[in-house]
């Protein structure tokens, strides 16, 4: 399926490109995700969504496939696989930015493939759930760029993100680095029927009641069967 959604920063675009490229700067502001390695170009991480009472953990990899300064415009390939069953998710995402009114605009086209108990939402509430998630990373990083450098540093130390090698030193500039957010638990997971919104969750948990009843009346068949 593909999504498509747009969101805007108040800073100018030379000052928000590089911030959206600051993979360090901007996994705080990703729900439910755990950046766990970058090394300029590829990241491995991991994201955890709750569907109801169930928790999905995809574990897989993001790569840089187009970063055109010129144009503005930025490719990244992400794949990656449930770490406790068959599911599967696959993302293409396409981000264009933009000046307006003095700020930058953000265009981002996602190209989406999951499989597994995410996918039985459908496009249209993974498209209202998307929307969302646009606003709060926007919320965020606009934050973040509007911030005093003081504020941001002290925010860094204390409840940011590292990259630190094995002995807690610094690593090198271009150099594997290990991320860590400090400052929010890295095991809360990004609630999908909570994040919908109430009109959402009710359409929401009418399909996972559906996917309940077949799972009953499956197991009654096979029940009967082997009797």
């Amino acid at each position: 399926m593909e999504l498509h959604h747009e969101f805007t920063v108040p800073v100018p675009v030379d000052d928000a490109w590089p911030a959206l490229l600051d993979i360090e700067r901007v996994a705080p502001c990703l729900p439910g995700a755990t950046v766990e390695e970058y090394d300029g170009r590829t990241v491995t991480g991991s994201v955890k969504v709750k569907v109801g009472p169930v928790t999905v953990t995809y574990r897989g990899k993001a790569v840089f496939e187009e970063r055109d300064e010129a144009a503005r415009r930025m490719v990244l390939a992400a794949s990656g696989r449930e770490t406790r069953g068959q599911g599967t998710a696959r993302a293409t995402v396409t981000a264009t930015l933009g000046e307006r009114d003095g700020g930058t605009a953000v265009s981002v086209r996602t190209d989406l493939t999951v499989t597994g108990r995410p996918a039985q939402f459908g496009r249209g509430v993974l498209a209202e759930v998307g929307e969302r998630l646009i606003g709060r990373f926007a919320a965020c990083l606009s934050e973040q760029l509007t911030r005093p450098p003081e504020a941001a540093g002290e925010s860094g130390a204390a409840g940011g993100i590292s990259a630190t090698g094995a002995a807690g030193e610094t690593v090198a500039a271009g150099a594997p680095q290990a991320v860590r957010r400090s400052g929010a638990p890295p095991d809360e997971p990004l609630d999908l029927l909570r994040t919908a919104g109430l009109p959402v969750a009710k359409r929401a948990a009418a399909v996972l009641a559906g996917a309940v009843v077949l799972g009953l009346l499956a197991a009654r068949i096979r029940a009967r069967r082997r009797a």
